[in-house]
């Protein structure tokens, strides 16, 4: 056997562990819907084992799914230790909605499991296989703990399962040996030593953060003004709305599929990324839904836009490696295109100005530094409320992927709320469709079905509006010059 391992949580892993409390969970994940294909048999029966050995072979890519939390004495920090019990059974499960499954059957179903918190005894994911849907379908939910990974993180790790083609063979299974956990006292002997280390440890993580900042004055800089920004943020409060108030712990799930050619089309005609369009989408849906609520739209209606900082070298990588940006959305204006000039306004402006490199690099600096500060930042922002919403945007191949020779045909992520925050919205494109996943208090949002008439309707609105703005001319003549019609790229919502 070999020594006794473990590995410590970073401060931003460590954060998501704070935020968590009864009313918040913080897992993230999502739903996925899979053709019938090889893994279902002509009675219907669902291959249970032979997915649970797929995904066995595919542990050894993310070790840390076979690792739980341990507890430093008196310190309280948390550490990843390889678990000795570790069972697939367990962790990959299966059910069923009464036959012939629709999405109101999955959408209750779905909206149960991710009412559940992940037990911390345990490796933090689940993975549940829904059968039962109409047309031989299935669906995927998968639970992860955001102090596991972030949302590029997760994508990765579920991606491990999937393929280009439709390819159901069954890899051999690594053989894998749990390496011994440490002792209490072990863990607290570790702690003294690494607090006595911490001057001279402290010096060579600033140092190798200041090595690997060329710029280091702008990102002081940046710092500096980001957490001006987060301060004046709290100190001028975001609009008051019906979606912030204090949450229970129960949710409702639901989702939204466009077309993501249609998305680009917008991009192309309008200017900004097909980010910007999904924004202003989510800023139109905003304004149609707070009517609803007969809800004052004056004030500052704010989002945090998570942006990833992951670098190639670190794709794989099982941690968060995120920032964000601080985006105030115009819901008080009335008309389509010019929400979505402002959206795009103002995340060029962000962009421009690198906004995200200041809180990854105070990020870095707790890593080394003052981990604490981390935690206090956490526990501020929950206080200060600076923002009304988060949304959340993570891009997936645009090829057809299989799992075991089941293709998947729609995916819908799912991002936690945080504390007074009723609504959150995850965003993710595969294969030509861009999917809304929405999640929401059970109690503060009962309409919720309403919010996702809203952003159907909102990105109806800017298509229409798109229609009758002509195309920039450096774009007609790229497009003429290719050999394409100016209205070859158009098509309509999902």
């Amino acid at each position: 056997m070999g020594r006794d391992a473990y590995e410590p949580l970073t401060a931003q892993d460590s954060a998501f562990l704070v935020f968590e409390d009864r009313n918040t969970h913080m897992h993230l994940g999502g739903l996925a819907i899979f053709e019938g294909g090889p893994l279902v048999g002509r009675n219907g029966a669902f291959g249970i084992e032979r997915l649970r050995a797929h995904i066995a072979s595919c542990l050894h890519v993310v070790p840390r799914y076979r690792q739980r939390l341990a507890w430093v004495p008196m310190g309280g920090r948390a550490v990843w230790v390889d678990e000795s019990q570790f069972n697939l059974d367990y962790h990959v499960r299966h059910t069923a909605v009464p036959r012939p499954g629709g999405e109101a059957e999955v959408r209750e179903l779905a909206s149960r499991i991710m009412s559940q918190q992940l037990d911390r005894g345990k490796p933090l994911w689940e993975l549940w296989v829904i059968t039962g849907l109409r047309g031989g379908r299935f669906g995927v939910l998968v639970k992860s703990h955001h102090a596991l990974a972030d949302g590029i993180a997760a994508f990765d790790l579920f991606a491990a399962l999937l393929r280009p083609t439709s390819d159901d063979t069954v890899a051999p299974i690594e053989p894998w040996t749990p390496r011994p956990s440490p002792s209490n006292l072990t863990l607290l002997r570790d702690e003294v030593l690494a607090q006595v280390a911490s001057p001279v440890s402290t010096v060579r993580g600033l140092w190798g953060v200041l090595r690997d900042s060329p710029d280091l004055g702008e990102r002081v800089r940046d710092a500096v003004h980001s957490v001006l920004e987060l301060a004046g943020a709290g100190v001028r409060p975001p609009m008051d709305t019906p979606l912030n108030r204090p949450i229970g712990p129960h949710r409702r799930f639901d989702w939204l599929s466009v077309d993501l050619g249609a998305a680009k089309s917008l991009a192309q005609r309008l200017g900004g990324t097909v980010n910007d369009v999904a924004l202003a989408t989510v800023t139109g849906a905003v304004r149609r839904f707070l009517k609803t609520r007969d809800a004052p739209l004056h004030g500052e209606f704010r989002v945090i836009v998570p942006v990833s900082v992951r670098t190639e070298d670190e794709r794989g990588q099982v941690n968060n490696r995120v920032a964000g940006w601080l985006v105030t959305l115009p819901v008080a204006e009335r008309n389509a295109l010019a929400r979505h000039r402002v959206v795009c306004e103002s995340t060029a402006r962000l962009k421009a100005e690198h906004r995200e490199r200041g809180p990854e690099m105070l990020v870095r600096v707790a890593d080394y530094a003052l981990p604490g500060l981390l935690t206090l930042g956490v526990r501020l922002t929950s206080v200060l409320r600076p923002y009304n919403l988060i949304v959340t945007n993570v891009p997936g191949p645009q090829i057809p992927l299989y799992m075991l020779g089941s293709r998947m045909r729609a995916a819908y992520p799912l991002v936690p709320l945080f504390e007074s925050q009723a609504l959150g919205i995850a965003i993710f494109s595969h294969d030509g469709r861009l999917c809304f996943g929405l999640n929401a208090d059970w109690d503060l949002v009962p309409d919720l079905d309403e919010f996702v008439r809203a952003l159907r309707l909102s990105f109806r609105e800017l298509l229409r509006a798109a229609e009758h703005t002509p195309r920039p001319a450096s774009r007609l003549k790229g497009e003429r010059a290719a050999g394409k019609s100016p209205d070859s790229a158009r098509s309509s919502a999902g």
